[in-house]
């Protein structure tokens, strides 16, 4: 697995790739986290790790993205670096996804985050 420093670099680069305006009201920035997160409805058959959190919080940290590095090391720990790097990308992206949709008022993502969740409970239960 990269290690915490390794990861935190390349989510820099990463972030790197994108157009500034994805940034617009993103006022925390982009956070790596070390712990590993389990959803709440995790199921003791298939753990469920968050990779990756968008947050809006209208007190405090105001709009942010949390990655978990430790959801990371226990989920994708055995593929290439390469493969690690893609998706810290996919995940980072995902995160964004719901930043400018928040902006935009729209739902789409986290609807279909909602029916993937669905989908796990219907299987794991």
């Amino acid at each position: 697995m990269l290690s915490f420093d390794e990861t935190a670099h390349i989510l820099d680069g990463l972030a790197a790739e994108l157009p500034g305006e994805f940034f617009r009201h993103l006022n925390g920035g982009i956070v790596l986290l070390p712990q590993s997160k389990l959803h709440r409805a995790s199921a003791e058959a298939q753990r469920l790790y968050i990779l990756g959190e968008y947050h809006h919080e209208p007190i405090g940290l105001g709009r942010y993205i949390a990655i978990y590095y430790g959801s990371f090391c226990r989920v994708h720990g055995g593929e290439t670096p390469e493969r690690q790097v893609e998706r810290l990308r996919e995940t980072l992206r995902h995160e964004f996804t719901h930043h400018m949709e928040s902006l935009a008022g729209e739902r789409g993502l986290e609807i279909r985050d909602a029916i993937a969740l669905q989908d796990y409970k219907e299987k794991y239960g």
